[in-house]
């Protein structure tokens, strides 16, 4: 097994931090050993851990993060008051794999969190190797303040159960070819970002959320409607999949609204650029007023959202 000579096999020009990652990876792969890649959007963490995975024997399944866990939550939530549901849901889940690949695990709500410890316990006793990308190392998992402590056990179980490995090289390969697909803008009004006359009803997650309106894949949303209301990370994830170019009207300072909502507006950041979705802030006020006075620990969407270009 020489993961180094598979990947140079694709055909495809590594750079530096490429090649140390894949040095690392192999050391990894001949101990049996779990991976967690992690950094950047757009550095081949995917390539490069489809590639570990590709050079592993079977049995093994790959699966992307997201729908995997909406999955398993549909599961267990059928047998709720079964002893070993988890793991039974698990096993369903799995099969005989003893490879199990996710990409694009994150975790940002608390019940998540419980969940995915709950996963990580019953791999662990499966003895499964993981392999898994993020976009967060295992330590920014659950970056919410009022709720990191809580997942604190399932950040410890992934370092037991796979070694970090940081991809963080200079160039975003997304650029390279083409314009980004996510870009920022904010403003009053800007070219696109009026929405259809007719309010929708969007059916996530069995709850009703409001759009402005929709047209193909594009969504309009008030800030009120989305962050105001008990809406979740796992609702944005789903509407995500849907939609890839995204509004958000008449977003205010964030420092005049709740915890909650100031979270689930980090959140909506956080889940957008992590799946390289478009999304046009419409606001009266400008970036630094919005993101100013960081009421709550602001300073990860502070950082996303300097990609903005100001406009209006």
């Amino acid at each position: 097994m020489d993961l180094r000579a598979h990947v140079s096999g694709s055909g495809y020009e590594l750079d530096d931090a490429q090649l140390d990652a894949i040095t690392k990876l192999d050391e990894l792969a001949g101990r049996r050993r779990g991976v967690y890649l992690h950094g950047p959007v757009g550095r081949g963490k995917s390539f490069l851990a489809d590639a570990l995975f590709d050079v592993l024997p079977e049995p093994k399944k790959r699966v992307h993060f997201h729908a995997f866990f909406q999955e398993l939550h549909r599961r267990i939530s059928e047998r709720l008051h079964e002893r070993g549901a988890v793991a039974r849901a698990v096993k369903e889940l799995i099969g005989p794999a003893k490879v199990l690949a996710f990409d694009e695990l994150h975790v940002h709500d608390v019940g998540d969190a419980m969940l995915m410890t709950r996963l990580l316990e019953a791999l662990q006793a499966r003895r499964v190797m993981i392999i898994a990308t993020s976009n967060y190392p295992p330590d920014g998992l659950l970056p919410n303040p009022l709720y990191h402590d809580h997942f604190l056990p399932g950040i410890a179980l992934i370092k037991e159960l796979m070694d970090a490995v940081e991809l963080n090289g200079a160039t975003d390969y997304r650029y390279l070819h083409a314009e980004p697909r996510s870009r920022f803008e904010t403003g009053e009004i800007i070219t696109g970002t009026t929405p259809p006359m007719t309010p929708v009803q969007l059916d996530v997650n069995g709850r009703t959320i409001t759009a402005l309106g929709t047209d193909n894949t594009k969504v309009w949303f008030d800030f009120g409607d989305l962050c105001e209301k008990p809406t979740s990370t796992q609702d944005y994830l789903v509407l995500a999949d849907e939609f890839d170019d995204w509004v958000i009207a008449d977003v205010p300072k964030l420092e005049t609204r709740d915890r909650e909502a100031q979270q689930r507006f980090a959140n909506v950041v956080d889940v957008l650029v992590d799946k390289d979705v478009r999304l046009t802030l419409v606001s009266d006020h400008p970036l630094d007023d919005i993101i100013g006075g960081h009421p709550l620990d602001l300073a990860r969407t502070a950082s996303r959202l300097e990609l903005i270009n100001t406009t209006g």
